[in-house]
């Protein structure tokens, strides 16, 4: 309760649409991707909200566990905009891999953001398809500077009922 906000902070302007859109209790298809091609699916749920007085925005990502008494897997991020550099940037932080940096914003139609991981390549998170009640979040990865792009995961996000 201390941290949450009712609604993003006026000093945003525009800016505060690009993730106040997705705010509410999504339910989570995971799926991930292996370079040997082997694909796993998870399910979960993704909850987004306003923080630190509307400056922010900090999701926790859920994943179930697949078998009872094993633990869930949970990382959270905490977005801001970033006036001097007009981009969005998003710490991740998963307590048992350990966190990550991305950066950017809009890009045409859907949210573009670029860091590193842990290995130093490239990595590129989006969010795609954007409806109201519906989106797709890519998890992709370069090992040769960006020229290509390998898909590590896709998860399609479904809208509880009871938000917005």
């Amino acid at each position: 309760n201390v941290l949450a906000a009712s609604g993003p902070n006026p000093s945003l302007g525009d800016e505060a649409k690009v993730f106040d859109r997705f705010i509410g209790t999504w339910d989570c298809d995971y799926t991930f991707y292996t370079a040997d091609g082997k694909i796993t699916h998870d399910s979960g749920e993704l909850l987004f909200g306003w923080v630190l007085d509307g400056l922010a925005v900090q999701d926790i990502w859920i994943t179930y566990p697949k078998n009872a008494g094993e633990q869930r897997d949970i990382g959270t991020s905490v977005r801001y905009f970033d006036k001097k550099s007009k981009t969005w940037q998003v710490v991740f932080v998963n307590p048992v891999q350990g966190d990550i940096t991305v950066h950017g914003g809009m890009e045409g139609d859907r949210i573009v953001l670029r860091g590193n991981n842990h290995q130093g390549l490239q990595i590129r998170w989006s969010f795609n398809d954007i409806k109201f009640n519906s989106f797709t979040w890519r998890g992709e990865k370069s090992s040769d500077g960006g020229k290509t792009w390998f898909l590590q995961e896709e998860h399609h996000m479904t809208r509880r009922s009871a938000d917005k």
